[in-house]
């Protein structure tokens, strides 16, 4: 297993959102280690998808989200949740991939703590606010480089998942560009999230 590079991620948002499937992500802090395993993923772009955080141009808030490639973008939703993104594309151009569910391959006593409420093993990684829970990012995340050994957060390399194994289709809570088939996730996986169909009041909350 070896760190994914930059180099890896600048491309296509639908693209990088293919590749992250079975890839994992380690976050290491003074609790502990825990590593999961990303099943189920979206891509967002900048200024030609509506249900983006850059579709109006670059922010405070979003400038992460315009590079480099291989940064986290964390951004707060409802006042209680963080969600968190793999910036992809090349400095200056926005994409990134909202990363919304996974399988805890390692610490899941410490994913379990981080997450009591949730009674199944399989679903405290299901979601993008329970990801970011077990893994215990924050704010202060945002904008670290996951392609740096050095990070806390650190994605690597997992097994190849078979084309076979793939399934797209409509992103979660999204107002604007519903059918853009720009979810991915891992066929059979007990940790992909329920789908929710999109309303006028979601849209602030997406990537």
């Amino acid at each position: 297993m070896h760190q994914v590079t930059s180099d890896e991620l600048a491309h296509d948002p639908l693209r990088v959102a293919r590749r992250l499937l079975g890839c994992e992500l380690h976050s290491t802090g003074p609790e502990g280690e825990v590593r999961v395993r990303l099943v189920e993923v979206e891509a967002y772009r900048g200024g030609d998808d509506p249900a983006s955080h850059c579709y109006r141009g670059r922010t405070e808030r979003n400038a992460v989200m315009f590079g480099p490639a291989g940064h986290l973008y964390v951004y707060f939703v409802y006042g209680m949740h963080f969600c968190i993104n793999v910036v992809c594309l090349t400095d200056g151009v926005p994409g990134a991939v909202l990363l919304r569910a996974g399988e805890v391959v390692t610490g899941g006593e410490l994913a379990k703590q981080r997450r009591p409420a949730v009674r199944k093993q399989s679903a405290v990684a299901s979601g993008p606010a329970r990801l970011a829970g077990v893994l215990g990012i924050t704010r202060e995340h945002n904008g670290i480089d996951l392609t740096s050994p050095d990070s806390p957060i650190r994605l690597y390399n997992g097994d190849t998942v078979d084309e076979d194994d793939v399934r797209t289709g409509p992103r979660v809570g999204v107002a604007t560009a519903v059918d853009l088939p720009w979810r991915s996730w891992i066929d059979g996986s007990p940790s992909v999230s329920t789908y929710r169909l999109g309303g006028r009041r979601r849209i602030r909350d997406r990537t």
